[in-house]
């Protein structure tokens, strides 16, 4: 009836203690809260110098400590980096399309790339398959979550103003490119933020902090998106769960499953602020 209790990764080196049982000590957490604050000034508050900066001073001070500490938030660090090479406010104009795309394909390729062919291991996974059914609990979410994002969503984008963050469309290929950004970034969000920040946090510290962490970088990352104005008080929830929710089931296909679900409601409530009485089913307009 409840969450499937999620495991730690197999291939966890034994240097390494098992996480819920390891002492927690500012030489360890002080260079990953760097590391997540980097993102807070890079894509919260969009301090470019401020931000690479903390992130090379946290690197270097995680290196100092650990060698493995070191290699997995370079990992982060570098996607981190790599999405700060351009901006990605919502913009559906080709070249934007385009770049932003793959500027988010490159940071999720490259930390798992130089983990399997420079580190020669396999923190980084993507468990799209685990064997297990979904329990009742778990299906129930399924409905739940598109019902809370059709009640909350669309007053929190009208109400804010934040709708305005997205690009007004004018007609048919915009839409669409809009609707396949929406689940492409969605996609994105599962395969770094869980898969690769979350599951290398979670090597080294325990779930509630690796959590805290990577949501910190999940929040900033939305709120450079768009999602701002009270944002933060619907996606700092919404990453933490996220986060929770892997632990317990193990399962990619899930949670990007409620992820995608969630932003089908974000469009259909986006092109409803921007065109008011077009869709008739939400009860805000």
């Amino acid at each position: 009836m409840g969450w499937h209790a999620g495991e730690v990764p197999a291939d966890l080196p034994t240097s390494l203690p098992t996480t819920d049982r390891a002492a927690l000590s500012l030489t360890t957490v002080l260079p990953a809260v760097g590391v997540s604050l980097s993102a807070f000034l890079l894509f919260g508050l969009m301090l470019p110098g401020w931000g690479h900066g903390l992130l090379v001073l946290s690197l270097a001070a995680a290196w100092w400590v650990s060698r493995e500490l070191g290699k997995d938030l370079s990992l982060i660090g570098i996607g981190i980096a790599i999405v700060s090479i351009t901006s990605v406010e919502a913009d559906v104009h080709w070249d934007r399309f385009f770049t932003i795309g793959i500027v988010l394909l490159l940071a999720v390729l490259a930390p798992s790339l130089i983990d399997r062919l420079v580190y020669r291991r396999h923190a980084i996974r993507f468990p799209w398959r685990t064997g297990q059914k979904w329990s009742r609990l778990e299906k129930s979410y399924l409905v739940a979550v598109p019902l809370l994002g059709w009640l909350i969503l669309p007053f929190y984008f009208i109400s804010s103003g934040t709708y305005l963050n997205w690009p007004y469309i004018t007609d048919g290929s915009e839409l669409a490119r809009f609707f396949v950004g929406v689940n492409f970034v969605g996609t994105w969000d599962e395969l770094f933020f869980i898969c690769t920040c979350f599951a290398l946090l979670r090597r080294h510290f325990p779930v509630w902090l690796a959590n805290l962490l990577q949501a910190t970088i999940f929040v900033s990352f939305l709120w450079e998106l768009g999602y701002r104005e009270w944002g933060p008080l619907l996606t700092a929830p919404f990453a933490l769960l996220q986060g929770w929710i892997f632990t317990k089931t193990g399962s990619l296909t899930y949670v990007l499953i409620v992820h995608l679900l969630f932003d089908v409601v974000v469009f259909l409530s986006i092109v409803h602020a921007h065109n008011p009485g077009v869709m008739g089913f939400f009860l805000v307009g």
